[in-house]
């Protein structure tokens, strides 16, 4: 317990000491608590819920709408908060969804090999000969634009790489001795994938489920601009910014301030997920 302890003192020492990884941390914690208290912190919940008020359409920045309202009268700030939600929901499904797949998949064509492993990774290497994004767009187009379809869309092209890294770990730990040692006592194959195997192939995919949280909001954000994902009047930080394209030279906030959102909640994720990886590389941090 006293090494674990120990083991657990040093992750953090060497997590914290760097400055980024710090402001990496702060802008994800930040992004958690505003999508958790988005109706308590907006100012106009009913607005940031869809609700339109013609009467204060295309207000600047203000004392009242602090990041001023779109062409429907919606205040631009409410509407970026539970904004947050969506991002934040629709992320983690993916990414739960692309590891629910991808991870065991991995698992099984690297222990078992043979005919199984080259069966998983012809058709991982199917899925990653198209452009991620382009694919995504063509599902979307043949299932219909909405949010679920969209999250369907982005998990089809991105659970190989996630198969691709717990394949190389299982092609590794299945060689080592307390494997064999399983093995030869007789236990089944599926708890020594599982039971043996997984826990130690878990550090890799939480680095790139980290990383890719980033890249799945900006992917969403997308999506929905073309109209592919969140349809109106969902408050979607996407939908926000194609609404407003075409204010741009006359009303800039429309657009910029969602555009702002998606670039510190993309930045957090990505400094959080360098952090992780430095942490677990000893060669980084030394």
């Amino acid at each position: 317990m006293g090494s674990r302890v120990s083991a657990f003192k040093r992750f953090l020492h060497f997590f914290l000491k760097n400055p980024l990884t710090l402001f990496g941390i702060v802008l994800v914690f930040l992004f958690l608590v505003i999508a958790l208290a988005a109706p308590v912190l907006a100012p106009y919940p009913d607005q940031g819920r869809g609700e339109s008020l013609m009467t204060a359409r295309l207000q600047a920045p203000s004392a009242e709408h602090l990041l001023g309202t779109d062409a429907l009268g919606r205040d631009i700030l409410s509407r970026i908060l539970f904004g947050s939600r969506v991002s934040l929901k629709a992320a983690l499904t993916v990414i739960l969804i692309v590891i629910a797949v991808g991870t065991p998949l991995g698992i099984i064509a690297g222990y078992v090999g043979g005919v199984v492993d080259d069966v998983i990774m012809r058709i991982s290497d199917l899925f990653l000969a198209f452009p991620s994004l382009l694919l995504a767009v063509a599902i979307v187009a043949a299932l219909g634009p909405n949010l679920t379809n969209a999250m369907i869309a982005l998990s089809v092209p991105w659970w190989p790489w996630y198969t691709r890294i717990t394949r190389s770990q299982t092609l590794s730990l299945k060689e080592r001795q307390f494997v064999d040692a399983a093995r030869s006592v007789g236990v089944p194959a599926p708890k020594i994938m599982f039971r043996h195997i997984l826990p130690n192939c878990i550090t890799p995919v939480i680095v790139q489920a980290t990383l890719d949280m980033g890249y799945i909001i900006l992917a969403l954000a997308g999506l929905s601009f073309l109209g592919l994902g969140s349809q109106p009047p969902t408050a979607d930080w996407g939908v926000m910014i194609s609404e407003g394209r075409s204010f741009i030279l006359t009303h800039w906030w429309i657009s910029t301030f969602p555009g702002v959102a998606i670039l510190f909640s993309v930045l957090g994720f990505n400094l959080v997920g360098d952090g992780i990886a430095e942490v677990m590389n000893p060669k980084r941090r030394r």
